[in-house]
């Protein structure tokens, strides 16, 4: 039987075939994207960093079940988007990565997830410099910023975002959200950003929690 655990499988293993096999099959039997992302993909990868943290696998098996995973998020991506249902969430947010941090795998995943749950999300990219967030907070008027750095040389750049939104007379006019895999509460605490969500299905969860 082909079902979430096989899938997780699959991303943990980087078998792109397999994992695009069992999203068809999912969907075939009527799945839903939503759950094949949190059910099966996503705690694939989760493992996968897991085992990546304790050495027990290497930056070439990452970046295989990484490419395996986006292989999956490729059938439910049109799907989840396509589903949002108009006014339902009116909120803006704008995504993007640190300067010196190219890692935009979380990032696209919680932008979908925004997406699909009916948010406006403008992703300014990765490797942004400080002052291009606060130019895109002029610009676009968020409600939300959202901020990822997955290297701990690079989470300190949150903090000069927070610092410079501040200067600029911005931080009480939008909230900052922070996430990737190095960064904790802690973190987000110590360098006064307004939330923090270790994952895409929470990072939705505090969005709409901020914007209570």
């Amino acid at each position: 039987m082909l079902g979430y655990n096989e899938l997780q499988e699959g991303v943990i293993a980087g078998d792109e075939d397999k994992v695009k096999e069992i999203v068809s099959h999912l969907l075939g039997k009527g799945n839903s994207p939503t759950d094949i992302i949190s059910e099966g993909l996503v705690p694939g990868m989760a493992v996968v960093g897991q085992r990546f943290k304790a050495c027990e696998m290497f930056i070439p098996e990452v970046l295989a079940s990484a490419r395996a995973m986006g292989r999956g998020m490729e059938l439910v991506k049109p799907l989840i988007v396509g589903t949002k249902l108009a006014g339902v969430n009116t909120g803006k947010i704008v995504m993007g990565t640190v300067h010196g941090d190219f890692h935009n795998i979380g990032k696209n995943l919680v932008s979908m997830m925004l997406e699909s749950a009916g948010f406006t999300v403008i992703d300014i990219g990765i490797d942004v410099p400080t002052d291009k967030f606060v130019e895109a907070v002029k610009q676009e008027q968020p409600d939300i910023l959202g901020i990822s750095a997955l290297l701990t040389t690079t989470m300190p750049r949150m903090k000069d975002i927070v610092e410079a939104l501040k200067s600029s007379n911005l931080k009480d006019k939008v909230r900052v959200l922070v996430g990737g895999a190095p960064v904790t509460q802690n973190f987000a605490d110590s360098i006064g950003a307004d939330g923090y969500a270790p994952n895409a299905v929470a990072a939705v969860d505090k969005v709409k929690e901020l914007l209570r």
